[in-house]
């Protein structure tokens, strides 16, 4: 059990509010957020004081308490793997919410990662550090996913896929076995990506999937 700081104060910290209150042994002892974003009168987020990001250090010692930072998927994930890092280089370790009720058969899972109920992990995958997976996903056995990853809900990952960092997957995408993503892969809602390798910073959409000529780069979720 951790005595635990959380950033933010979106829809997505609400939601890490309960599932960390109702499915773990943690304790939410703050939540934060940059000062800059701090409003005149705001002092408390789901009934929890709310404290400046920058004054977190001298109010919760890296040696006592832990962080858990669960943003959402803006800018191909680099805002959320921006948060990451500066807690990092504050000297913090991160927790992970992994629910009571996905099915993990892999002990390979880094830290700051949120993945939520349904999800099925299934032997020999390795998942990085902050990496979300919403409800209802399959990955497949011996597969990669790499830092800052987002999944959405019911993703189908075929065993043997490699996933590069900051890439991002659409509700109902399906993706073959032994593909390679290549760092800020974007899969759109409904994909059924058939190509045994994308570039970096590529978009894929149809059924079969066909490459955007857009970036992923261009683009603001």
């Amino acid at each position: 059990m951790a005595k635990v700081v959380v950033f933010g104060t979106e829809l997505v910290a609400e939601l890490a509010h309960y599932y960390l209150t109702h499915d773990s042994e943690h304790e939410i002892v703050a939540f934060t957020k940059n000062k800059a974003y701090i409003k005149e009168g705001e002092t408390s987020f789901c009934g929890i004081q709310l404290v400046a990001f920058e004054d977190v250090p001298e109010l919760f010692p890296p040696a006592e308490y832990k962080f858990f930072a669960p943003l959402s998927e803006r800018k191909m994930n680099q805002i959320r793997a921006k948060v990451y890092g500066e807690i990092k280089e504050m000297g913090y370790e991160c927790i992970s919410y992994i629910s009571s009720k996905a099915t993990v058969l892999t002990e390979q899972i880094g830290e700051n990662c949120f993945i939520l109920e349904d999800n099925t992990i299934q032997p020999f995958v390795k998942i990085g550090n902050n990496v979300v997976l919403w409800s209802g996903n399959h990955i497949g056995h011996h597969g990669e996913i790499k830092d800052h990853v987002y999944f959405t809900s019911h993703v189908v990952l075929s065993g043997r896929c490699v996933v590069g960092e900051y890439s991002f997957f659409g509700v109902n995408a399906t993706i073959r076995d032994g593909c390679t993503l290549g760092e800020g892969t974007l899969i759109a809602m409904g994909a059924n990506l058939t190509k045994a390798k994308t570039e970096p910073w590529s978009i894929w959409k149809g059924n079969p999937a066909v490459k955007s000529e857009v970036s992923s780069k261009d683009i603001n979720l």
